[in-house]
């Protein structure tokens, strides 16, 4: 065992002697040492249950036959970091968090490990962890949050951000909206969409990382606490037969992800996680793969915050296992954490909610939910979810306004400076220029809330999983970096175009030479986490992880 490093052997007696000291016995000194990452915490309301489940875990630990050690993680909530200066310690935390894990994993010697989480950063920070340091892992996904309920219909949280927009728009009192608030997250777990959390969920349980079912199964469901109890016993198995996370996310698994992504219409960020876990767990992969699967893969679910249906009717509906079966034709069958196989699991499935998990031949759209565009304006790739765009909306030409970061962007829009068809762009909010790629939930948000119909976003930042519309992230280069996006002027012509995957800056080659020639980059004064992240953030199209140090 890994552990024996630390407690075999009579030169390890002060090592042991530390150990007993927790009320270790014996019996338990011989059996696998069994790490718990856990990221519970009373900040974020995907997290504060996960105490609970960590108990659980250490049950299962204990019953399987291993010795369980629990410590934490830090976690940001990104709702309420949103739209102000804590969204930039957001997507670096996830870099914190993979290094946590890989401190506590690596100084102790466990020989397994379990991580708890639920929220954007923290699921993708763990399975960086588990992919970097290969020891047999198993991720526990917290689950989501109930649908709140306002006059009769059910809520998320996009629908009090967008109320924001309608108070700023004169449709809504402020009074509405506290109401509104007061009513739309009514307790624990992730929000309640198929938003970046719970995305993130999804590509656990279909990259083969997490147990059947896990992903959709609402936060305070018994059903959790089984699963949590079911994930401790079943890392004990994955360490007796030296199952490691490299043998679970392969490439073909990370495929697999995809093609749930683009059935389900996630959220953009996993196109930059699912980068950063490929490249923690060494495997080379292009990010026009998303293209060449949304063109196999259709969108057949209408999930929030682009359709009516939440993360609870989809576990209704029969969860990830059902969309499996839906999508088997198009999967590759890897194995999983729990000894079964991706076609086994998909096999087992007796009922899907057709509903709301769509057949093949009655798709909401015939190609995947997200897309990645190239063009003169984003040469190395930017984002959309375009499950969640209008169709008259799939291609579309208009004037830039542009704004050198989120914030006199917001208040354009909330003055309504904004017409329709213009194209909104937001710059200097990329990995290293923001820095820490914030996303901007408040600006789409208001827009939608103010009733606009015909206005594009495009942004080096990030979106968060609760956007919908035309918005366009992650462009590459970001404009720091000397992108073209750091070229557009007030009044450029920008031309979106979803059938083509393009957009392009509609000005010629020679004058953005000329514009380049003329550019300097803003001088910015950072300190602390954000100066060292800044320093050492790769680009967003290789999922914005940290460089490594020549």
């Amino acid at each position: 065992m890994r552990s024996d490093d630390v407690k075999g052997g009579y030169a390890r007696a002060p090592n042991r002697s530390l150990i007993r000291s927790l009320g270790i016995d014996e019996s338990e000194m011989h059996q696998p040492f069994i790490g718990i990452a856990n990221s519970w915490n009373t900040i974020v309301p995907g997290h504060t249950h996960l105490r609970l489940l960590g108990e659980r875990v250490r049950e299962g630990i204990a019953a399987g036959g291993g010795t369980p050690f629990e410590f934490n993680t830090i976690g940001i909530c990104d709702g309420i970091a949103m739209g102000h200066e804590g969204m930039r310690y957001s997507l670096p935390s996830r870099e914190n968090i993979a290094d946590s894990v890989e401190l506590m994993i690596q100084a102790h010697k466990f020989d397994g490990i379990v991580c708890i989480c639920t929220c954007d950063k923290i699921v993708p920070g763990m399975l960086m962890a588990a992919g970097r340091c290969n020891i047999p892992a198993i991720i526990l996904t917290g689950g989501n949050m109930l649908p709140g309920n306002f006059h009769g219909c059910e809520l998320s949280l996009t629908d009090v951000f967008e109320g924001v927009g309608k108070v700023a728009g004169g449709v809504m009192t402020e009074d509405e909206l506290r109401e509104l608030e007061a009513a739309a997250m009514p307790g624990c777990g992730s929000c309640q969409g198929l938003y970046t959390a719970n995305t993130m969920a999804c590509m656990t349980e279909a990259i083969g990382m997490s147990l059947p079912g896990c992903a959709a199964t609402p936060a305070v469901y018994a059903e959790k606490l089984r699963l949590a109890y079911r994930s401790g016993k079943q890392i004990i198995d994955l360490v007796q037969r030296q199952v490691l996370p490299r043998d679970i996310i392969t490439k073909a698994s990370l495929r697999n992800a995809i093609r749930v992504d683009m059935a389900l219409g996630g959220s953009t960020n996993t196109v930059l996680h699912l980068m950063a876990i490929a490249t923690e767990a060494g495997i080379p992969f292009d990010i026009q793969e998303f293209n060449k699967i949304s063109e196999q893969v259709p969108h057949i679910a209408q999930m929030m915050p682009g359709g009516p249906h939440s993360m609870q009717a989809l576990y209704n509906a029969g969860g990830i296992p059902a969309v499996f079966r839906q999508i088997r034709r198009h999967l590759e069958n890897c194995q999983t954490v729990s000894g079964k196989d991706i076609f086994s699991i998909a096999d087992s499935v007796h009922y899907v909610d057709e509903s709301i998990i769509r057949p093949e031949h009655s798709p909401v759209h015939q190609s995947g939910g997200l897309m990645i565009l190239t063009g003169n304006l984003a040469p190395d790739g930017a984002v959309i979810k375009s499950g969640a765009v209008q169709d008259e909306m799939w291609r579309h030409t208009g004037p830039a306004r542009v704004f050198d970061g989120e914030e006199p962007a917001m208040k354009a829009i909330l003055a309504r400076e904004i017409k329709e068809g213009d194209v909104v762009v937001i710059r200097y909010e990329g990995p290293k220029g923001g820095p820490g790629m914030p996303e901007m939930l408040s600006p789409t948000s208001a827009i939608a809330g103010l009733g606009y119909s015909r206005v594009a976003l495009v942004t080096d930042g990030r979106f968060s999983g609760g956007t919908r519309g035309p918005c366009i992230g992650h462009v590459t280069p970001e404009a720091v970096e000397g992108g073209p996006i750091a070229y557009v002027h007030d009044g450029d012509h920008i031309s979106i175009d979803l059938f083509s995957k393009s957009i392009n800056l509609d000005v010629t080659d020679e004058e953005i030479k000329k514009r380049k020639a003329g550019w300097k980059s803003p001088e910015r004064t950072l300190g602390g986490v954000l100066a060292r992240y800044a320093a050492t953030v790769g680009p967003a199209s290789h999922g914005a992880v940290l460089q490594k140090i020549s």
